[in-house]
C-alpha cells in the first residue's frame, strides 16, 4: 500500500527526548552523579518489572472482551503501552551512554567541576547550585545542568572569582563564595 494512505501517529519519534530535556552536545558524554544514575535505573526497573507487566494484563483482559474499536480500556492501554515503551527506549539510551562521575572522588577541590556544589553571590542574595547531569537538572531545587550557561561560566572558577554569564535577563555577574563536593 502506498504510504500516502497510511495514517501514522504524529509526534511519536522513537529517539525524541522528553520535553524540557536538552539534547547532549555532539560528541559529549552523558555525565551523571551516582544519585541521578540510580534514579534513572530505578525508574527503568519499575517500568519493566511493575508498570508494563500490569498494563499488559489490562490490555489482554480488555482485548478478550470482544470489539476492540470501542473498547476504552484496550485503546487507552495500547496508547499507554506505547508511551511506556518510548520512555524505556529513552532511558535505555541515556543509561547506556551514561558516565557516572562521583563528586566525592574529585581531586581538584578548589575549582568548579561536574558535581560541585557552588554558593554564589550577586547584588541581591547568595544562592547555592549543584552542577549535575542533564537528566538530573531541576533549577527549582538548585540543580543545574552542566551544559547550562551558568554552569559553563562557573566551570574551572575558584572561590573569590567573579564570573559573567548570559541569563534570560541579560549579562549577569556573580562572585563564587564557596565550592564543595558531596555525594
Amino acid at each position: 500500500m502506498n504510504k500516502a494512505f497510511v495514517k501514522e501517529p504524529e509526534g511519536e519519534d522513537e529517539d525524541e527526548d522528553p520535553v524540557g530535556v536538552p539534547a547532549l552536545p555532539p560528541g559529549s558524554k552523558n555525565y551523571m552523579t551516582p544519585i541521578g544514575h540510580r534514579a534513572l535505573r530505578e525508574e527503568f526497573e519499575k517500568l519493566v518489572k511493575v508498570d508494563r507487566p500490569h498494563l499488559v494484563q489490562v490490555v489482554s483482559w480488555a482485548a478478550s472482551n470482544g470489539d476492540r474499536s470501542e473498547n476504552g480500556d484496550y485503546i487507552y492501554g495500547k496508547k499507554k503501552l506505547r508511551e511506556i515503551d518510548k520512555r524505556l527506549r529513552y532511558l535505555t539510551k541515556r543509561l547506556d551512554n551514561a558516565e557516572v562521575v562521583d563528586p566525592a572522588h574529585q581531586a581538584n577541590l578548589e575549582q568548579v567541576f561536574f558535581g560541585a556544589t557552588v554558593t554564589v553571590s550577586d547584588a541581591d542574595a547568595e544562592v547555592t547550585y549543584q552542577i549535575v547531569g542533564i537528566d538530573e537538572a531541576d533549577p527549582a531545587t538548585g540543580k543545574i545542568s552542566w551544559i547550562s550557561p551558568l554552569a559553563r561560566a562557573l566551570m574551572k572558577a575558584r572561590e573569590g572569582d567573579v564570573v559573567k554569564f548570559m541569563s534570560p535577563a541579560g549579562v549577569r555577574e556573580i562572585e563564587i563564595i564557596e565550592i564543595t563536593y558531596e555525594t
